[in-house]
């Protein structure tokens, strides 16, 4: 397998399942060197209090054929993510890609609770997770990834910037933080753009995540026996490696600083990439959604995988 990634360093902040893991994996299918940050790891848990660690990211990106280093890192505490940069400038010399996917929120996140109506604290405490800590982790991560002209910035999101421009996300405290990390990449893209950096947003669709797989009583080996609980779900879904090979496409492109300040979709750019998901599909879910799903239509994933 071809790696055009050996050799670089790669951070992904918020590696430990979902859309960070399958980042970090990817990047480690093309040869890269990945730290792999979270708070869970084989010793301790977050509140999420699941069973994914970061070790086990780490495993998995240099069984890809890269390179896993797992980092306990809470990406709220400066000083942790400073030290982090400083390890990774000691040991590597050098950082040429960050990706922003720390979140944590979704045991927070109360569907269509009214502002008024949201738990305040909960709502607050989103936004931390998944805006301060973006802020933090490119405040210290910048200063390395400068260095070197070429360096890529993804953001991690959910929504493209023309969707979330004209739909109501779930609630006000996470309408906020998902519409955040699109901005974050259009102003890191305008400061990192005189060093020869690129800063981009990227969503997955309906991704097949961990938390998500079990919600509907499912595999990533059976996920489309989901159709009875949602059928949009098992007609349209992802992996989140096919997010991952999004990011390492773009890491990837010479010419990826014609997309600095832009927002992609993971779909989108399979059609430009020519990658696929882990069954060979490239599954279109945010066209999906505006012609299909949200039009009250069927299920019918013909054209859009």
């Amino acid at each position: 397998m071809s790696q055009p990634l050996l050799g670089r360093i790669a951070l992904v902040a918020g590696a430990t399942r979902g859309a960070g893991r399958g980042a970090a994996v990817a990047l480690g299918e093309a040869g890269a060197t990945v730290y792999c940050t979270g708070r869970t790891t084989r010793g301790s848990r977050s509140e999420y209090d699941r069973p994914e660690t970061i070790e086990d990211t780490a495993d998995l990106v240099t069984a890809a054929g890269g390179v896993g280093i797992a980092v306990a890192v809470d990406h709220l505490e400066p000083e942790a993510v400073d030290a982090l940069v400083q390890r990774i400038e000691s040991e590597q010399g050098r950082l040429d890609i960050l990706v922003n996917d720390i979140w944590g929120g979704e045991n927070l996140l109360e569907w269509d609770a009214p502002l008024w109506e949201h738990d305040l604290s909960g709502g607050l405490r989103m936004l931390r997770l998944g805006v301060e800590t973006h802020l933090i982790t490119s405040h210290f991560a910048l200063r390395l990834l400068v260095r070197t002209p070429g360096g890529l910035v993804v953001e991690m999101t959910d929504g493209t910037r023309s969707y979330n421009s004209g739909h109501y996300r779930l609630s006000a405290f996470y309408d906020l933080a998902k519409t955040a990390a699109l901005r974050l990449a259009f102003t890191q893209g305008h400061e990192l753009a005189p060093f020869g950096g690129t800063a981009v947003a990227l969503t997955p669709g309906w991704m097949r995540s961990e938390i998500m797989l079990e919600h509907f009583g499912v595999t990533e080996a059976n996920w489309r026996d989901a159709a009875d609980a949602q059928p949009h779900f098992a007609a349209i879904s992802e992996s989140p490696l096919f997010v991952g090979r999004a990011v390492a496409a773009l890491a990837a492109d010479p010419e990826v600083h014609r997309r600095n300040g832009g927002s992609f979709s993971s779909g989108g750019l399979a059609k430009e990439y020519g990658f696929t998901d882990v069954d060979g599909s490239t599954p279109d879910c945010w066209r999906y959604l505006v012609e299909v799903q949200d039009p009250g239509h069927p299920p019918d994933p013909s054209g859009y995988r």
